[in-house]
C-alpha cells in the first residue's frame, strides 16, 4: 500500500510505542446484504495495512440486527473475501459471539450510573434529543436508581416487556453539541430470532455500542472505518474510556463513491427485489459476487484500489479508473479467440467442398508463453453482419461488393456477389479467396486496408452471449429531480441477449469463469452458473471505453 495518513498514523504509533509495535486489523461487515466495490476498498485498506506491518487481519461479522441479517448473507461475504485473498487464517469471529459480554458491560455501567433504562418510545426520544441548534431534553427515567434500573435491565432480557417497551440508554449529555452523546441507545428489544442465537436473546446491541466492545475483545489495534463513523468516533472513546478496557484507535477514511453505480446496500436490495437485476450476483451489481461472475479478475480490483489510494476526504472516482484496470490484467492475461455474435454467411465459391483447413492462431500475442491454438477454415464461413455493406460509405474499409479484406490468420476475401431473400435483407455473400494469402500476406505486396474475424460454419457451435452495459445512464444515478426515483436512472440497454452466437470449438472446453477476448469485441467469460453444453458467455468489458463520448455530452 502507498504510504497515507493511516500509515503516518501507524508509524507514530509504532515510535512511540502506543501498541507496542503491533498492527491488527478487521473487516466488520453487518450481514444484511452481499459486499459490493466499496467494501472491496475497506477489505483492501485492512488487509494490505495488516499484512504491510507483518500484523493480523481479522474477519467479524457485525450481527446485531437479526431482523435484517441471513446466513446466505454471512455466507456470501466469506466466500468475497476468500476469493479476494484476504487471508483471515482462523480469525473469524461474530459480535454474538460477545453478547453474553456485553450484557455485563452493560450491567458494569448501569451500576456505575452511567446506563439506565428508559421507556420513552422512538417518536419521543427523537422529540428529546434536540437538534444542532437546540439541546436536548433529559429523559423522566433518567434519573432511576441502579438497583432499578438493573432489575428492569434483567427483565428486558428475560423478555418480559414487548418490543419498542423500553431502551437501555447511556447516560452522557442532552446538551452536548455532537448529537451522537446525547444519551445514545445501547440495548433495544427484539423478539426476533438471530441466525446464530436463534431465540436466546430479545434485547441486541446497538452499533455504536457493540463495534468499539468488539474491537476491545479481540485486541483489535487501528479499527479503520468510513468517514461516515467519524462523529460517532467520540462515542466508541467514551464506551471504551468508561469501562476502563483495552482501547484500540479508531481511524475514518473516504468511503468509495463512483459514477454510474450506486453502493447502497438498501437501493441494491430495491433492484434486487424489484426484479430490475436477477439477484444480487447479476453481472451488472457492483456486488463482489455480480463482478466475481461478469468476469472482473481480483487482480484489477486490487490495482484499482491501490490506484484510487486512501484519503481523508470524499470524492468520486470515474467508473472507467476501475473498468481500465480490468482491462489491464485482462490484456495480459486472457486468451484471443474467435466468435461471431450477428452471423452473415459466407461461401467461399473457390474452396473446396467438404474441405476443411487447419490454421495457427496466436493465444496472446502479449504472452507469447501462452502459446498458439489450431482454428479451421472451410468452404462455409461466417463474419459479423456489421462487417459488410453493401453500398458502403466512403471511411468504411471492411467488405462491400469488389472490396477485398484479410480474414484473420487465414487468407485474403473478395466479395463477388450478394445473395437477398423474398424480404430484401441481405442473406449470404459469395465470396473468392487467395490461396496465395495463406496466413494474411499477399506475396505480390498488395495491402488491404482492413482485418476482420470470423468462424468455420461447420466446426462452430452456437452459444448464448450477454452484452452486458452499465445499469446506469447517469453518471450520478441518485440525483434525480422532481420527486424522483433512482430506478428511473436505470439504463434499458444494460442487457442484450444473443441466442445463437458462433464460436469457434476451442470455447467448448471453457471453464466456468474463464476469461478470453473475443477479437475485436470485447473480454468475455463463462458464465459460472452455465451447465452442461448450454454455455452462456458474459461480456466483462469492451475493448476500450465505449462510454467517453457519452461522458463528455454529460460535462458539457
Amino acid at each position: 500500500m502507498k504510504p497515507n495518513f493511516i500509515t503516518e498514523i501507524i508509524d507514530e504509533h509504532n515510535k512511540t510505542g502506543r501498541f507496542a509495535a503491533r498492527v491488527h486489523t478487521r473487516f466488520p461487515p453487518e450481514p444484511n446484504g452481499y459486499l459490493h466495490i466499496g467494501h472491496a476498498k475497506a477489505i483492501y485498506a485492512n488487509y494490505a495495512i495488516a499484512k504491510q506491518y507483518n500484523g493480523k487481519f481479522n474477519l467479524r461479522f457485525d450481527d446485531t440486527n437479526p431482523c435484517k441479517e441471513e446466513q446466505e448473507y454471512v455466507n456470501s461475504i466469506i466466500e468475497d473475501v476468500l476469493w479476494l485473498g484476504a487471508d483471515y487464517q482462523d480469525r473469524i469471529f461474530y459480535a454474538s459471539d460477545y453478547f453474553e459480554q456485553m450484557y455485563n458491560y452493560a450491567a458494569a455501567l448501569i451500576k456505575k450510573g452511567k446506563a439506565y433504562v428508559c421507556d420513552l418510545n422512538a417518536e419521543k426520544i427523537r422529540e428529546f434529543r434536540g437538534t444542532l441548534t437546540a439541546p436536548g431534553k433529559d429523559s423522566p427515567y433518567r434519573n432511576r436508581s441502579a438497583e432499578e434500573n438493573l432489575d428492569l435491565f434483567t427483565r428486558m432480557r428475560s423478555g418480559e416487556f414487548p418490543d419498542g417497551a423500553k431502551t437501555l440508554r447511556a447516560k452522557i449529555d442532552m446538551a452536548h453539541p455532537n448529537l451522537n452523546l446525547r444519551d445514545p441507545i445501547m440495548y433495544r428489544i427484539l423478539h426476533s430470532s438471530h441466525h446464530r442465537t436463534k431465540d436466546t436473546w430479545c434485547i441486541y446491541p446497538t452499533y455504536d455500542w457493540a463495534h468499539g466492545l468488539e474491537d476491545s475483545i479481540e485486541n483489535i489495534t487501528h479499527s479503520i472505518c468510513t468517514l461516515e463513523f467519524e462523529n460517532h468516533r467520540p462515542l466508541y472513546d467514551w464506551f471504551i474510556d468508561q469501562l476502563g478496557i483495552f482501547h484500540p484507535q479508531q481511524i475514518e477514511f473516504a468511503r468509495l463513491n463512483i459514477t454510474y453505480t450506486v453502493l447502497s446496500k438498501r437501493k441494491l436490495l430495491e433492484l434486487v427485489e424489484g426484479n430490475f437485476v436477477s439477484g444480487w450476483d447479476d453481472p451488472r451489481m457492483p456486488t463482489i459476487a455480480g463482478l466475481r461472475r461478469r468476469g472482473y479478475p481480483k487482480e484489477a480490483l486490487y490495482n484499482f484500489c491501490e490506484e484510487i489510494g486512501v484519503a481523508k476526504f470524499n470524492s468520486t472516482i470515474d467508473v472507467g479508473v476501475l473498468e481500465e484496470s480490468v482491462r489491464g490484467i485482462l490484456n495480459k492475461t486472457a486468451t484471443r479467440v474467435m466468435a461471431v455474435l450477428r452471423p452473415l454467411k459466407i461461401i467461399v465459391k473457390n474452396y473446396p467442398e467438404g474441405k476443411f483447413e487447419e490454421l495457427e492462431a496466436v493465444n496472446n500475442p502479449e504472452d507469447v508463453s501462452m502459446g498458439s491454438r489450431k482454428i479451421f477454415f472451410s468452404r462455409e464461413i461466417y463474419i459479423e453482419q456489421e462487417d459488410f455493406r453493401e453500398n458502403p460509405p466512403k471511411e468504411f474499409f471492411r467488405l462491400s461488393p469488389g472490396r477485398e479484406v484479410r480474414l484473420r490468420y487465414a487468407y485474403f476475401l473478395k466479395c463477388e456477389e450478394v445473395i437477398k431473400g423474398k424480404d430484401g435483407n441481405i442473406v449470404e455473400l459469395i465470396c473468392s479467396y487467395d490461396p496465395q494469402t495463406r496466413g494474411g500476406n499477399a506475396p505480390d505486396g498488395r495491402k488491404v486496408k482492413a482485418t476482420i474475424h470470423w468462424v468455420s460454419a461447420a466446426k462452430s457451435f452456437d452459444a448464448q452471449v450477454n452484452l452486458y452495459d452499465r445499469l446506469f445512464n447517469n453518471p450520478d444515478p441518485e440525483n434525480v429531480g422532481g420527486g424522483g426515483d433512482f430506478k428511473s436512472n436505470i439504463n434499458p440497454h444494460s442487457l442484450e441477449i444473443i441466442k445463437n452466437a458462433k464460436l469457434e470449438p476451442a470455447l467448448k472446453e471453457a471453464l466456468p469463469g474463464q476469461r478470453y477476448q473475443f477479437e475485436r469485441l470485447g473480454y468475455f467469460c463463462l458464465d459460472t452458473k452455465s451447465s452442461g453444453q448450454n454455455l452462456i458467455f458474459n461480456r466483462i468489458s469492451t475493448l476500450r471505453d465505449a462510454w467517453a463520448k457519452i461522458a463528455h455530452k454529460f460535462k458539457k
